[in-house]
């Protein structure tokens, strides 16, 4: 089955890139080969996608199950979507990490933060420690495509700065994180064979193997 043609084409004819019909008998035999050698590869790369596809949907069911089973051996059910999870094989040569990963923003509280933030740097240009004010202004930074960075910005509630506006403006960036959306992983590994304690992935990324 060609993957690339939306109607059945007439005996005999062949479609090109423009959408013309042209006959078999004009396109040369290196055409056809390349043309056939696509077609078969494609599709079994579509058969290889729908059957990761298949082993993801049923790898979280089956860890979902297997974390509710757990739980009820403590009288308790789990609700909502599953944290992050290990699971190691009864020898330890095999673990399976599942990890939620959540997407977050910034709502317009953020803006209130930097505002505050800024008035401490001004006041404090003079006598504060110039590594901070990098810091503080590498953190509101953003990239190419404007986007900030959030660890950055997030990392500055690890400083130990007593103002009471900076305590504000690091109250102000806790409750302006806003979680957008979550995804899903799950990851694959096991134990090296060089005796130590270390794990490998088992790649299903055609890029890595």
């Amino acid at each position: 089955m060609n993957t690339a043609t939306q109607f059945e084409l007439p005996p005999g004819y062949m479609q090109d890139a423009q959408g013309r019909l042209v006959p078999e008998s004009l396109v040369k035999p290196i055409d056809k080969a390349r043309d056939q050698l696509v077609q078969e590869l494609i599709a079994k790369a579509v058969a290889v996608n729908e059957a990761l596809a298949k082993f993801k949907a049923s790898t979280f069911g089956d860890i979902a199950a297997f974390v509710d089973m757990s739980a009820e051996q403590y009288d308790t059910k789990l609700g909502g979507k599953k944290g992050n999870v290990t699971l190691f094989s009864f020898d330890g040569q095999f673990k399976v990490q599942f990890a939620v990963s959540e997407s977050i923003q910034f709502d317009e509280r953020l803006q209130a933060a930097k505002s505050l933030i800024d008035e401490c740097i001004n006041e404090w240009s003079q006598g504060s420690s110039p590594e901070i004010q990098v810091l503080v202004q590498d953190a509101f930074k953003t990239d190419q495509e404007g986007n900030l960075n959030h660890g950055r910005i997030l990392g500055l509630r690890r400083l130990e700065i007593e103002d009471e506006r900076w305590k504000n403006a690091m109250k102000a960036i806790g409750e302006s994180v806003q979680v957008v959306g979550s995804k899903q992983y799950v990851r694959f590994y096991k134990r090296r064979a060089d005796d130590t304690d270390q794990y490998e992935a088992i790649p299903l990324d055609m890029a890595a193997l």
